[in-house]
């Protein structure tokens, strides 16, 4: 069978590579950058002249996997960052003030809900959690002071999946922006195609894929010539930067209201590696995607706890089939009932890496209550559905079978 993402495969290595000179990409890791006279500096600092301006408001070679990013997802730009979260945080951070609001949209990283349930509550802004079907409570609870919904593309870890469509219809309707975490499901969803308006990455996991390089990156749609949500006065922090930037407002926003004053910068050498990575993910996703649904389906069938929705008795099982023909990423999760049923699999292993990361060539899983989550209360634990047995499973390029053998070897 064809690889479902073979349009990818031609542009990624033809876009990495060069015909001319160093064929790898030119890693500069150079932190400042010399203007040559004082006339080219000033064109550079009010963007007349294209030329690097110091390397925490960008990098060439991060601009070039930027590059690359943006027309992934079909954006008008892209600006990488120093991780995944300080992607989640360039995005938010450049459009929020005190006082704003934001509604968060089914399950989330721990380290996210943190950053919403913890971090932003110090400087004043608030954030609203509902699950992916509670769309008619999402529309209730929009206000004035809402600036942002802000979902991931699959629940991580609780593998619910949101109607992306139909969340950014009412995103649309009420005038408020739709950031959408795809980390889990580059390429297998196109979340500006359905009505997203930012996309944020952690490409420390699948994009990169080997655990070699922390990286993050956020992707922006172009502001419209005409009507547009950010023209309104709930964005009127965003129109200086429309007024003089036009269809390319919202990365100049982002690198001067978030980069240049908090300092998420990526750096060359993870940009590098990223890119390295990046030549391959079509490959390597479409390999996982397809393990996984195998592994999913043969453990279930061993009697395991198995939450995928590619398993008829998922709640949104329709909805995979329907919206997600391209797989939903690298995960799924396994109940082992207690803590010490968990650890004992995870111990006794022999394919698993015992780690926080997902998205590696490798399998890699980690019991969730004693580690990311061992700090949410018992309430929290439940809305994310985090149980004391639960295992995050990230499937690796390994063969399926090894890996169901294995783990139905490690279970006893």
């Amino acid at each position: 069978m064809m690889n479902r993402f073979e349009e990818y495969t031609t542009q990624f290595v033809q876009q990495v590579g060069k015909k001319e000179g160093p064929i790898s990409p030119v890693m500069i890791n150079s932190a400042s950058f010399g203007y040559g006279d004082c006339e080219n500096g000033e064109g550079i600092f009010d963007g007349s002249v294209k030329k690097p301006l110091y390397s925490r408001m960008g990098n060439p070679t991060s601009a070039q996997l930027e590059q690359i990013l943006a027309q992934m997802d079909g954006g008008v730009g892209a600006v990488a960052a120093s991780s995944g979260m300080g992607a989640t945080a360039m995005a938010t951070l450049s459009l929020l003030k005190s006082g704003d609001e934001i509604i968060s949209i089914g399950g989330l990283f721990g380290g996210t809900y943190s950053y919403f349930s913890e971090t932003l509550v110090r400087f004043g802004i608030m954030t609203k959690f509902f699950d992916v079907d509670e769309l008619d409570a999402i529309e209730a609870s929009i206000t004035d002071k809402t600036k942002i919904l802000f979902l991931e593309s699959v629940g991580n870890p609780n593998m619910r999946l949101p109607d992306i469509q139909a969340i950014a219809a009412i995103a649309q309707q009420y005038g408020v922006v739709l950031i959408v975490d795809n980390t889990i499901t580059p390429l297998c969803v196109k979340p500006i195609a359905l009505g997203a308006d930012i996309v944020v990455y952690s490409t420390t996991k699948i994009i990169t894929g080997n655990a070699s390089a922390l990286g993050g990156a956020v992707i922006f749609r172009a502001i419209n010539e005409g009507e547009d949500k950010f023209k309104t006065t709930r964005y009127g922090e965003v129109h200086p930067f429309i007024k003089k930037m036009g269809a390319m407002a919202l990365i100049a926003n982002a690198k001067k209201r978030a980069l240049r004053d908090f300092g998420m910068s990526a750096n060359g050498f993870g940009s590098y590696m990223t890119m390295l990575g990046l030549e391959t993910l079509p490959l390597r996703m479409d390999r996982i995607v397809s393990s996984v649904e195998k592994i999913a389906l043969a453990l279930d069938s061993a009697g395991f706890a198995i939450n995928h929705p590619v398993l008829p008795s998922h709640p949104h099982y329709a909805r995979y089939k329907e919206q997600f023909s391209s797989g939903c990423g690298t995960l799924l999760t396994i109940d082992m009932g207690s803590k010490e049923a968990a650890f004992a699999f995870l111990n006794c292993s022999k394919l698993i890496t015992i780690t926080a990361n997902i998205g590696d060539t490798r399998t890699l899983g980690l019991h969730m209550a004693s580690t990311i989550y061992r700090d949410f209360d018992d309430a929290t634990r439940k809305f994310l559905g985090i149980t004391e047995g639960l295992i995050r499973i990230s499937i690796g390029l390994e063969n399926p079978d090894d890996i169901i053998n294995d783990f139905i070897r490690a279970r006893g």
